[in-house]
C-alpha cells in the first residue's frame, strides 16, 4: 500500500512540473498555479543536498513501515496514547539543532499531550516488542517533522512539492524493498484473485494514494508556513477530531474519561494558538526597521580604523586638480 502511495506522490509532482511549463509555454495560469504560488521551481541538489534528501527518505520509510508493524503487536489505543507524546519529543528535538521555545509555548503543548492520552484511553494491551516499536514510531516521527522543517526552510529551502518530487520516488523503492523483505510481495502475487478479478479493492487503493499525495502537500506546505510543532499538535487535534467522529457516525460508546479528554485537547490547541499568535505579533514588534542616517547621527568607528584614517597622507594626489573659484564668483566658505 506504501508503495503504491509513493508511486502516485512521484507522479503527482510530475504532473504539477508538466502544468507549470505548459502554463509558461502557453501563458495562462492553470489550477496548479494558482494554488501553489510563482516560487514552484524544480531545484537542482548539490551533494549534500541530496544526501539530505535520501536520508530524509529513509526517515520517512522508516516511520510508516514501523508504525504498521507496531499495530500487530499494540492496540490501537496504545498506539495512540504513544503517539500524543510526539510534540513533546519534536520540542527536545528542536532544542538540539538550535530551536527555541518560551516556557508558555511549551506549557501549552501539556494540555494537548494530556488530553490525546486521556481521549484515546481504553484497551491498552501490549507487548515488550510492540512497545519498543511504538516508541521507535514516535522518535521517528518527531524525527520527520523536525527534518523536513530543516529542509523547507533551512539551508535548501526547498518547495514542499519540490521535495516531495525528490523524496517520492526513493520512498517507493525503499517501501517496495521492505515489502518484499517482510513478505507481504510474496502473498500479493499468490492471491491475485484479489487485485486483477474485482477491481474495486485496486480502485480503493489507488483513490488512497491520492489522498495520500494530498496530504503530504498539505502537511509539507504547512511545516514550511508553520513550524514542525505546530504541524505536531495540528496532529493530536486530528486524532481527537476521528474519534468525535466516529462517535457521531457509528455511535461509538465513550468514557467519562475520554469526553474529558476532548474537551482538554480542544482547550489546549486553542491556548496553544493564542501563544503563538501573541508571540508572533511580539516578534514583528521587534524587528528592527531600517532608518536613514540623520545629520545628527552619531557614527561610531574602532580603534584600528580611526588610526588608519589620521596615517593617510595629507600631500594632494596629482592625478587632482586644485579648485579655483569661477570668474565673477567669489570663492565658497566651508568653514564651520
Amino acid at each position: 500500500l506504501s508503495f503504491v502511495h509513493m508511486v502516485c506522490n512521484s507522479l503527482g509532482t510530475k504532473y504539477i512540473f508538466w502544468s507549470f511549463i505548459k502554463d509558461a509555454k502557453t501563458g495562462r495560469v492553470g489550477l496548479f498555479h494558482r494554488w501553489l504560488g510563482d516560487h514552484l521551481v524544480r531545484k537542482d541538489l548539490d551533494k549534500v543536498g541530496k544526501q539530505s534528501v535520501f536520508l530524509f527518505s529513509i526517515i520517512f520509510s522508516l516511520n510508516i513501515a514501523i508504525g504498521n508493524v507496531s499495530l500487530r503487536h499494540v492496540s490501537v489505543n496504545f498506539n495512540q496514547v504513544m503517539r500524543s507524546l510526539v510534540p513533546a519529543v519534536t520540542i527536545a528535538m528542536g532544542l538540539l539543532v538550535g530551536r527555541k521555545f518560551t516556557c508558555r509555548r511549551m506549557c501549552s503543548v501539556t494540555p494537548v499531550i494530556v488530553g490525546v492520552a486521556m481521549a484515546c484511553f481504553g484497551d491498552m494491551t501490549f507487548t515488550a516488542l510492540g512497545f519498543f516499536y511504538t516508541s521507535a514510531c514516535v522518535v521517528l516521527a518527531a524525527l520527520k517533522v523536525v527534518a523536513a522543517g530543516e529542509i523547507l526552510t533551512g539551508r535548501l529551502k526547498l518547495h514542499p512539492v519540490d521535495l516531495l518530487g525528490h523524496l517520492a520516488p526513493m520512498a517507493m523503492i525503499q517501501c517496495l524493498a521492505m515489502s518484499a523483505a517482510t513478505g507481504e510481495v510474496r502473498e500479493i502475487i499468490s492471491r491475485p484473485e484479489l487485485y486483477w478479478t474485482d477491481m474495486k479493492p485496486m480502485a480503493v487503493v489507488v483513490v488512497s494514494g491520492i489522498g495520500s499525495f494530498a496530504l503530504n502537500i498539505t502537511s509539507l506546505m504547512a511545516n514550511k508556513l508553520t513550524s514542525p510543532l505546530t504541524l505536531c499538535i495540528a496532529g493530536n487535534v486530528k486524532q481527537v477530531l476521528m474519534i468525535v467522529i466516529s462517535t457521531i457516525i457509528f455511535s461509538t460508546p465513550i468514557t467519562v474519561l475520554n469526553g474529558a479528554g476532548i474537551v482538554m485537547v480542544l482547550m489546549g490547541s486553542a491556548w496553544y494558538s493564542y501563544v503563538s499568535l501573541e508571540e508572533k505579533i511580539a516578534n514583528q514588534e521587534r524587528a528592527p526597521t531600517s532608518a536613514p542616517l540623520q545629520s545628527d547621527d552619531e557614527i561610531s568607528v574602532t580603534a584600528d580604523e580611526e588610526e588608519a584614517f589620521l596615517e593617510m597622507p595629507t600631500t594632494p594626489s596629482k592625478h587632482l586638480k586644485p579648485l579655483t573659484p569661477s570668474k565673477g564668483r567669489p570663492p565658497a566658505n566651508h568653514g564651520l
